[in-house]
Order: C-alpha cells, then structure tokens, then sequence
C-alpha cells in the first residue's frame, strides 16, 4: 500500500497532521535522559528494481543492542574519521549539496561529501555490500579499515550514483540522537557483495531482501516505516534526483514535514 501526500508542496513548507508525521507524533517515547545534541548520521537504502516490484536491503539489528534491540533498519551509522579522507569517484551534483545544506549550521560540502561516503562505508561494513566502480583502478590512498577493503578491491566509491530522499532528527531527551540523512541506490551500482558480514555476533544478526510491499510487515522503528513510505512516493514520482527532499523533526510536541 502506497502513502499518498502532495510531492508538488514547495520547498520549506511544513506539513502537520498527515498520516507520516501523526505516527511520528503518536508514537510513545520515553523521554528521561538529558536532552543531547543530535549527531550527524548516515544512512543507505539499497533498492533493487530488476524483478516485478521493487525490493529494499534489511538489516535485523542485534537483540542485544541497548538501541533498537530486534528491529529490522537500513544499514548505516556516524560520520568516521575516514570518511572525509576517502577518495572517491564524481562528485554530488549541485541539488543534493544544497539539500544536504539546508536548515543546517554552518553547512559545508565537505560535511555533506564525508555523510555520502558514511552511508557507503557504513552499508559495507554491515553488509558486505561493495558500492562504486572498478573502471577507474584502486583509489590511491593508504587507509585502514572498511575503506582499505575498497583499496584492496580497487573499488572507487561514487557519490554520484546515491540519491538523497529524506532526512529526520530524533526528538529530544531520548537516549540517543541523530540527525540522520537517508540516501538511496541501485543495487546495480553494487562493485561486489561479499558474504560473512552478518551473523549471531555481528550488529546486523540477518540480511533480507524484501519487496517493498511487505517490508512494513517487518518489524520496524517508526521513522524507517515512514521513510518506506516516502521510498514509495519517490518511486511513482519517477525516483528523480530533483525531487523535494522531506525533512522530518519535532516542534513544539510534534512532528512537522518539510521539504528542503
């Protein structure tokens, strides 16, 4: 079932009481820690559109996290130091670096090109999927890590190929918080999938690959049951690039959407 919302609403207007930010809004949190800055976060979803309806990469996280313990997530995580040394192919076009720049502190392309490659890293890392390309040979640079796994393939990660779709801040005075923003590719952008990233010891204990349709049936934080939604608005919009970009936060005891 697709949601439906105007995708025609200009840039920066708020939209309250639609079905996306009532669930938000509705959703019950509890709110006893100290209120916390939120951290720039990253996050990728991995479509693949070659069979009869679209399907998206999950991930289960670990029952054991004191975060989201069980939940089925995107994979992604925190701007790492090498995400702003990693070499990379292309470059974010002009729309998405203001996207990335809007309603943001001192906004910088250096930031929103570290967050691109978070997302990429992050998506290896906790799935073994390898996005960028091999035409152009290994990326020059010695770097440790998931990033040295890239070298090591000659995989050059393309920025280029992500397309950003919605960002969302965590509300105020929960454990953790984050100011993540959702990106999406191809699967066919994928230089390799390597298996025995996931397992019972690893922060992501199962993979799937679910269509769209049924993804909600999985066990989901709110704020990724309502990215799949704006995933589906995207999609029969034609999944463009110059789309608006929803930005999710709360004010004043609810959850606005606007677009940026």
């Amino acid at each position: 079932m697709s949601a439906t919302t105007d995708t025609k609403t200009p840039a920066g207007a708020e939209q309250a009481g639609n079905p996306m930010t009532d669930r938000l809004t509705k959703t019950e949190r509890e709110r006893r820690w100290p209120n916390l800055r939120p951290r720039d976060a990253a996050t990728l979803i991995v479509l693949d559109r070659t069979g009869s309806e679209p399907s998206v990469l999950m991930g289960k996280r670990h029952e054991g996290h004191k975060f989201m313990p069980g939940k089925f997530v995107f994979p992604g995580g925190r701007i790492e130091p090498g995400d702003r040394r990693m070499l990379a192919a292309g470059m974010l076009d002009d729309r998405t670096d203001a996207a990335l720049s809007a309603r943001v502190v001192r906004p910088t392309s250096s930031r929103n090109r570290a967050l691109a490659l978070a997302a990429i890293r992050e998506t290896y890392e906790e799935t073994g999927v390898m996005l960028g390309s091999a035409d152009y040979g290994a990326p020059e640079i010695e770097i440790d890590g998931p990033w040295g796994a890239f070298v090591e393939a000659g995989v050059f990660p393309e920025l280029d190929m992500l397309q950003f779709v919605a960002r969302a801040i965590t509300p105020p005075r929960r454990p953790k918080r984050f100011d993540t923003r959702f990106f999406a590719v191809d699967r066919e952008m994928a230089a390799r999938e390597e298996p025995g990233f996931v397992g019972p010891d690893s922060e992501l204990t199962e993979l799937v690959w679910v269509p769209l349709s049924q993804a909600r049936d999985l066990d989901l934080p709110t704020i990724t049951h309502v990215v799949l939604d704006e995933l589906d608005i995207r999609l029969e919009a034609g999944f463009e690039p110059m789309l608006p970009v929803p930005f999710y936060y709360e004010k004043r005891g609810a959850f606005v959407r606007e677009y940026v």
